[in-house]
């Protein structure tokens, strides 16, 4: 392999969360963030504007936005205007500043609501708590290994007039789902019929699994590119989450006004030089990179179904199709996933998430981070099943 995912990188006293919020012997694969090293081409580029040595206030050059542009343009399929972006620090900020910016008081008098398709990434909770608003959950519906948007229960929310936007996580976290072309377009069509505006978290748009094809919400048709918002970053495929660069893109001048001016409102409108760097390198020379990686992930993801068929078979995996994030069903336990999440740090000194944070309907499912070499993802299997076995 040109790219060496195989190597094991030592993170501890990094003051990396994902391992120093651990014990010395407990293992991590829970946060979404990966155990390789970032692409040649971003730690190249990073190098020689450290070497300048001076990191003062940035600007964000044309070429930022030019590199963006192309990089959707030529992988997606999906042109994106320079006058539609606004770049932030992180893919969260821009959802609670999206969520702040495009709701308004209701004629009940009640909070605005924000509908989600749980179990989902718990931090759509807190940004849209956190901005006065209700949380109207969505259920999806497990299908077999799989899991499948409820239309029906979606058609019947959406038509609350209290209910403003819909937050869709595309891909998903935590069910690994890329949605097709097909559904994002019944989603798209019933929140347009009832007047709810789609914010769109795609961070994970670039890790998709053989077979699978990654479709911006925005390129569906220019209906919904004219009245949606998607939040997109190079972090989680690049590994670069800590030098905090993200993009809120929204082609109508109206909300993006208003978007802008809660970004600034909540003072995240500045960057530091090194995300900026790190974008343009990422999206000009790094999807040989990128590449390797996707197939690094699936072939993990494989070696955890074998595992899982030969040892822990009554623990169904939801089929893999985007993301690093594997969805595991431990409902056999009988035990609540936060209680199974204490039990493995106590005893099997192994640190995954617990469904449960994911919403209730991810209650008896546990989260993995399989983004790691391959040795330590057995090892964390390993950890697990002599825990089953010893229970």
């Amino acid at each position: 392999m040109k790219f060496n995912f195989d190597e094991i990188i030592d993170r501890r006293n990094t003051n990396c969360v994902k391992w120093d919020d651990c014990a010395a012997d407990e293992l991590p694969m829970w946060v979404a963030d990966m155990d390789f090293r970032t692409a040649p081409c971003i730690t190249e580029a990073l190098r020689k504007r450290v070497e300048q040595g001076i990191f003062g206030y940035t600007l964000v050059p044309d070429s930022y936005y030019e590199s963006l542009n192309r990089w959707f343009t030529d992988r997606h399929g999906w042109p994106i205007n320079r006058e539609w972006v606004i770049y932030t620090s992180g893919v969260i900020p821009a959802l609670s500043a999206s969520i702040k910016a495009l709701t308004h008081p209701t004629a009940s008098g009640n909070m605005p609501k924000v509908l989600v398709q749980t179990p989902v990434y718990n931090h759509f909770f807190s940004s849209i708590i956190n901005n006065k608003c209700e949380v109207v959950a969505s259920p999806l519906l497990s299908d077999g290994d799989s899991w499948v948007m409820d239309y029906a229960d979606l058609e019947r929310k959406a038509a609350d007039p209290d209910v403003q936007l819909m937050i869709l996580c595309n891909p998903h976290n935590p069910c690994g789902r890329v949605w097709t072309r097909e559904e994002l377009k019944r989603l798209g069509d019933i929140c347009a019929a009832n007047g709810v505006t789609v914010i769109s978290d795609e961070i994970h748009c670039e890790l998709v699994m053989p077979g699978y094809k990654y479709t911006p919400y925005a390129s569906v048709c220019p209906e919904f590119e004219a009245a949606s918002v998607t939040c997109i970053s190079p972090s989680k495929a690049f590994n670069i989450a800590g030098l905090q660069i993200a993009n809120i893109v929204c082609a109508d001048p109206d909300m993006r006004r208003r978007i802008d001016r809660a970004i600034n409102d909540n003072e995240v409108c500045d960057v530091n030089p090194f995300g900026v760097i790190a974008l343009q390198a990422a999206y000009n020379e790094g999807g040989e990179w990128l590449d390797a990686l996707n197939e690094y992930l699936y072939a993990n993801y494989r070696f955890m179904v074998e595992y899982c068929r030969e040892n822990l078979s009554q623990f169904p995996l939801t089929k893999l199709e985007g993301t690093y994030l594997v969805w595991m069903d431990c409902r056999s336990t009988g035990i609540p996933s936060d209680d199974l999440e204490q039990e493995l740090r106590d005893i099997a000194r192994l640190r995954l998430n617990s469904g449960s944070i994911y919403g209730a309907a991810g209650n008896g499912y546990i989260r993995w981070n399989i983004a790691c070499p391959r040795a330590r993802l057995l090892e964390g299997l390993t950890r697990f099943s002599q825990y089953i076995n010893n229970r």
